[in-house]
């Protein structure tokens, strides 16, 4: 009859036989207060499926979406060809239009989706980089620094919604799309993203909620059951929408 559906309303401390394809870690995260909208966050590797889940969310949901800045980046084809010259230029890119971002939709009294996190710049990709030799110690050392003055400043997620994939999915995913800049991408580089994504969860789950979604066996593409459960468990976390439709109708 088809994949079951893994069920998104599942407790934390009941965990379940699901938790393989889908595991939902609780934790300090919050609700978002009355006077902010709530903030949800959709990370994962490249090829994932971030950006049409957060349109097929935004969709369904009528919150605001923010994607990753990827066409308007003038470093990212120089840097697909050559990753030492070109990475301190691409990250610092990234790292300065996502703060300008975040700092911004931070203020926002409407809810909101945003494709792709800051933190993702440091601990995925200048991790990667340096630790495969594509960046500098030297760079990476101010790159951080940086960073971390900068995150202090900004309001952390309500949600983390983390896709993972397989890196094999993963490279079939980015060939299906077919971006230019994307076809000199490795499946060695992919899988060094992976370990960088699985390593910054374990981390972030100290401090942040994240809601752990295995793109390889949960189907959200098309109208599935699990994209529907997901739908219906973020209305749950973000009731001032039915309070405002209930004062609406009064």
């Amino acid at each position: 009859m088809g994949q079951r559906a893994p069920d998104f309303a599942a407790n934390v401390s009941n965990a379940s036989s699901e938790r393989s394809a889908l595991n939902i870690s609780r934790t300090v995260g919050g609700d978002a207060t009355l006077s902010q909208g709530y903030f949800l966050a959709i990370a994962g590797n490249i090829g994932v499926g971030k950006t049409e889940l957060t349109n097929r969310l935004s969709a369904e949901l009528g919150w605001l979406a923010y994607y990753e800045p990827v066409i308007q980046n003038p470093y990212l084809d120089p840097f697909y060809a050559d990753m030492m010259r070109w990475s301190f230029h691409l990250q610092i890119y990234f790292l300065s239009e996502r703060f300008k971002a975040q700092a911004e939709i931070g203020k926002s009294a409407m809810p909101f989706i945003q494709d792709r996190t800051i933190y993702e710049d440091a601990e995925i990709f200048a991790r990667v980089l340096h630790e495969q030799g594509s960046m500098t110690t030297v760079d990476y050392e101010n790159y951080t620094a940086l960073f971390h003055i900068l995150v202090s400043y900004l309001r952390k997620p309500d949600l983390i919604i983390y896709l993972k994939a397989s890196p094999n999915v993963l490279m079939e995913r980015i060939a299906r799309r077919g971006r230019p800049s994307e076809q000199g991408i490795g499946v060695d580089y992919i899988t060094r993203l992976n370990r960088a994504y699985d390593g910054w969860m374990t981390r972030a789950r100290a401090e942040l909620e994240v809601l752990e979604i295995d793109t390889d066996q949960v189907p959200l593409q098309g109208e599935t059951e699990a994209f529907r459960l997901l739908v219906e468990n973020l209305k749950r976390r973000y009731p001032r929408q039915s309070e405002l439709a209930l004062d609406s109708g009064a």
